[in-house]
């Protein structure tokens, strides 16, 4: 998974082909720690066709103040640059599959 910061998300989230899957979090976020998995095990069953990405909160704050980012852990689906898919709280990986189906498929 590849870390995005303040000044590489525009060129790796905003620009990307592909819809991409932003996982914001932080090191002391245990609930982070819980989806990550769930949303590393999308991303590989789906290579190709959707990436992940993560930005770590604390050390970066332009872009999730831009997006809304209040509470951990948030992931926002991107899609052509523009937010579409938003997620609030920690979740099963049946429910960000469901959230993101429309955008996984090929």
């Amino acid at each position: 998974m590849l870390d995005v910061t303040d000044a590489t998300f525009a060129d790796e989230v905003l620009a990307s082909p592909l819809p991409v899957i932003v996982d914001f979090w932080a090191p002391w976020c245990k609930p982070c720690d819980a989806i990550e998995p769930h949303l590393r095990a999308i991303a590989d069953e789906h290579e190709g066709r959707i990436r992940l990405v993560r930005m770590n909160v604390d050390e970066n704050l332009g872009v999730p103040s831009r997006y809304g980012v209040l509470a951990l852990p948030t992931v926002v689906l991107f899609s052509r640059g523009e937010p579409a898919v938003t997620i609030f709280g920690a979740h099963s990986r049946d429910h960000y599959e469901r959230a993101f189906a429309p955008y996984l498929e090929s």
